[in-house]
């Protein structure tokens, strides 16, 4: 089976689905509570709106691989014709809709995504875009995404946001796309094994790889999470590195494709 191209080893168990829905609560708390969803965000051409539309389209999307594969054939070929536009065509389409009744689809996507992920085993296998994945791995993955896309709400409205012990997941994606990220780059992944040492919400540190490793990255888990995601600059971030693998990967590191 595939895995999305990441090593699931670095994921610890992976994330309860409360809190899943607990990113998604935080998220819905903010942009409830402000009527104008056309300000833009940090993402070229999107609004909140866009924002929103494109997690509901998600969470939808999940719900049919999870209880229905066969017809993420059906999901497959619409994205294959829209191309690399994909992701902002469907975006504007969901943004289109009142405002109350994309909240309400997006609350019931999210509803049905936690009932579709607890009511598997956590190794089962479902399709997804290019690869198949399980549901220890789609947890944290809708997680991350909707924490991404929830940063550049709380960016457009220049609201502070306070870290969690949720970060947690969003780093270990990071660490395991490790590999991912020379990929994309086009760059030999490196053989030599790297040592990620992040300080999280509450001054603990987390930690992935042998603590003898010539290539090292510190830095908190936020500034981490916020480069992996491509929500920060590497320069925005005070993200140390040590070895010129590390320091290369801090350039190109994602949890996406």
């Amino acid at each position: 089976m595939l895995d999305y191209g990441l090593d699931l080893s670095a994921l610890d168990g992976g994330p309860a689905v409360p809190d899943l829905v607990a990113e998604g609560d935080e998220l819905d708390a903010l942009v409830s509570a402000h009527p104008d969803w056309t300000r833009p965000t940090p993402a070229a051409g999107w609004t909140i709106a866009h924002q929103i539309a494109h997690l509901a389209s998600a969470d939808a999307n999940v719900v049919i691989a999870v209880r229905t594969p066969d017809a993420f054939d059906a999901v497959l070929k619409q994205a294959e014709a829209a191309g690399a536009r994909y992701a902002d065509l469907d975006a504007a389409t969901g943004a289109a809709e009142p405002r109350a009744t994309l909240l309400e689809r997006w609350r019931e996507g999210r509803t049905e995504v936690a009932a579709a992920l607890r009511d598997v085993p956590r190794d089962h296998g479902f399709p997804w875009y290019g690869s198949r994945l399980t549901s220890a791995l789609m947890t944290p993955l809708r997680l991350m995404e909707t924490w991404a896309h929830g940063q550049d709400v709380f960016d457009a409205l220049g609201v502070s946001r306070r870290p969690t012990d949720r970060l947690r997941q969003v780093a270990a994606l990071g660490v395991t796309g490790r590999e991912l990220s020379f990929h994309a780059a086009g760059l030999p992944v490196p053989a030599e094994p790297f040592r990620v040492e992040l300080t999280g919400p509450g001054g603990e540190i987390w930690a992935w790889g042998p603590q003898d490793a010539a290539q090292r990255v510190r830095g908190t888990a936020l500034d981490f999470c916020l480069r992996v995601t491509h929500r920060r600059s590497r320069a925005e971030t005070g993200l140390r590195a040590a070895g010129a693998d590390a320091d290369t990967w801090l350039g190109i590191a994602r949890v996406f494709l």
